[in-house]
């Protein structure tokens, strides 16, 4: 269920108070049997205020940013972790995971990683396995990183069946040339820039750790 959006009625306050105040200038105008010079001169200073907040209230709907609609995503929240990885793997793993879904807004993410699923974590899709289809293929090839902003807007985005159904961003971020960081978010246009830079240097560390510990495989090309 989409979220209200909080700042609504704060963008929306300047053109109401200047509405109500051009609207009560108006009915003192029409109830005023004789007009004065000082009423006529603060008549028309209202006026102008009640202009300058109305303009103010227009611009601020069109300014200010408004909260992406957010969705509870569609799943179970799990954690799935393969058992036979060493050690040093799975708490990098679990450490990694940790950091994505309590510092951003993924709620969903998947380690795929030498044709396997190293970890599912968050709220699990109800595929369990991971078939890489043109997206995911393109960022292993290229190992460069893909930002679906709004996934109902890309036909491709059916290859993703391993995520809840109704996830509403996805940040395909490479390992290295082995496997791929899958991160899925609950509001579209949500990752920031700021956040990309951010899951690329986890990545970057994360790709390593498993570079180190598990024996390289070639280029998944299939």
């Amino acid at each position: 269920m989409a979220k209200p959006d909080q700042n609504s009625v704060l963008r929306q306050l300047p053109f109401i108070v200047g509405g109500l105040g051009g609207t009560l200038l108006l009915i003192n105008r029409l109830l005023t049997p004789q007009l004065t010079e000082s009423q006529a001169r603060s008549d028309a200073l209202g006026v102008i205020l009640s202009a300058i907040l109305i303009l103010t209230g227009l611009l601020w709907q069109q300014v200010q940013p408004r909260s992406p609609d957010a969705v509870d995503l569609i799943g179970e929240e799990g954690l799935e972790l393969t058992p036979e990885l060493p050690e040093a793997v799975k708490t990098e793993l679990a450490w990694a995971s940790h950091l994505l879904l309590t510092n951003t807004v993924t709620r969903s993410l998947v380690v795929f990683y030498q044709g396997r699923v190293l970890l599912r974590r968050g709220i699990l899709g109800v595929n369990p396995e991971v078939k890489p289809g043109a997206i995911l293929k393109r960022v292993l090839d290229q190992q460069k990183p893909i930002y679906l902003v709004d996934m109902k807007l890309y036909p491709g985005r059916i290859e993703f069946d391993y995520l809840p159904e109704n996830t509403q961003g996805l940040i395909c971020q490479p390992l290295g040339n082995q496997g791929a960081l899958i991160l899925g978010a609950n509001a579209p246009r949500s990752y920031t820039k700021q956040d990309e830079r951010w899951i690329e240097g986890l990545a970057d560390k994360l790709g390593n750790t498993l570079s180190r510990y598990l024996e390289p495989t070639r280029s998944i090309e299939s």
